[in-house]
């Protein structure tokens, strides 16, 4: 089919990638403007643009598609550039900007869009990370027609994918990526018979993924420990959770619940015990084990390595 791509992120770039070794006609993509990264914050492009110019695919960079917005002259261009391409349809994945009215009506068959969960619960921003805090057991992708609201539009095709024990929002982010582009390609595959057959969303069970705020990152000891292990899980790799120890903000890349452990009286945030295998922590309910950590400026460390460069001890408390 011919198409038009609307992305910013690996999460997009997947699709991209695969839509174009499937053999689909790209005739255009777009995705954020480059951003400062890295320590000398280096104008960087976006993962969709790199893997969008490895293939020679024309790009568009706008900073707005409101014709009436900050940015007119931008969304103007892009207008142009969207109407010329005469799309069959838009393929949009995490591209981080609102689509006007406009360009979902220019698209012969409109927009579709790829989100990485079991739509109606986890529309927004942050639905990898949000299901595994949540404590989940599973999620999945939904191929949407995309309407004018926040991830409200009929369902096209979707995929279940469980929840791992030991996932964390980039392990889990990886297989959704994947799996959202073999859906798309059997959506286009459909779309391309004309048997695509829209199911309205259910309206119970609506939930929100608010996008993610550094400000939840530390830790509240005071809660359940399944809670805050789920919390360290959902904030790696970004952005990450935290503590603090003796005024210095310590990084929590991993932990584990201690199972059967039975409720403690101490104070949350207490270390109870120090081992090659962990740092056991108190917490309302249970306990929990501490594996991978980081000192500011230094790196992710497992726990034996960790405690053989820093001199903590029981009944320190964290938090």
């Amino acid at each position: 089919m011919k198409l038009i791509f609307a992305g910013t992120p690996e999460f997009a770039a997947v699709a991209l990638a695969a839509l174009h070794a499937a053999g689909h006609n790209i005739v255009l993509v777009l995705s954020q403007p480059d951003r400062p990264a890295g320590r000398g914050m280096k104008l960087q492009a976006s993962a969709v643009k790199q893997v969008a110019l490895q293939q020679g695919l024309a790009v568009a960079q706008p900073r707005s598609l409101r014709l009436d917005g900050k940015y007119p002259e931008d969304a103007a261009a892009a207008h142009q550039a969207i109407e010329a391409a005469q799309a069959d349809a838009m393929v949009v994945a995490a591209y981080g900007l609102i689509l006007p009215q406009w360009v979902l009506d220019t698209p012969r068959l409109g927009c579709f869009n790829i989100h990485a969960s079991l739509l109606p619960r986890w529309r927004g921003a942050a639905p990898i990370h949000r299901a595994i805090e949540a404590g989940d057991p599973q999620t999945g992708v939904t191929i949407m027609q995309m309407d004018a609201g926040l991830d409200t539009g009929c369902m096209l095709r979707t995929g279940i994918e469980p929840i791992l024990p030991t996932d964390t929002t980039g392990s889990l982010h990886d297989r959704l990526a994947e799996l959202g582009a073999a859906l798309m390609l059997q959506v286009l595959d459909l779309a391309a018979q004309g048997k695509l057959q829209p199911v309205p969303q259910p309206i119970e069970g609506i939930s929100y993924a608010h996008k993610i705020d550094k400000a939840e990152a530390a830790i509240d000891w005071a809660q359940p420990a399944q809670t805050i292990v789920n919390q360290v899980r959902a904030f790696n790799p970004f952005p990450g959770s935290s503590t603090s120890l003796n005024g210095e903000v310590l990084k929590i890349w991993a932990a584990q619940l201690v199972q059967g452990a039975p409720g403690v009286s101490q104070t949350c945030g207490q270390i109870m015990a120090l081992a090659h295998t962990g740092i056991a922590v108190a917490a309302t309910e249970s306990i929990v084990n501490i594996t991978e950590l980081q000192r500011p400026g230094g790196k992710r460390l497992s726990c034996a390595d960790f405690l053989r460069g820093n001199a903590l001890q029981v009944g320190q408390v964290l938090g």
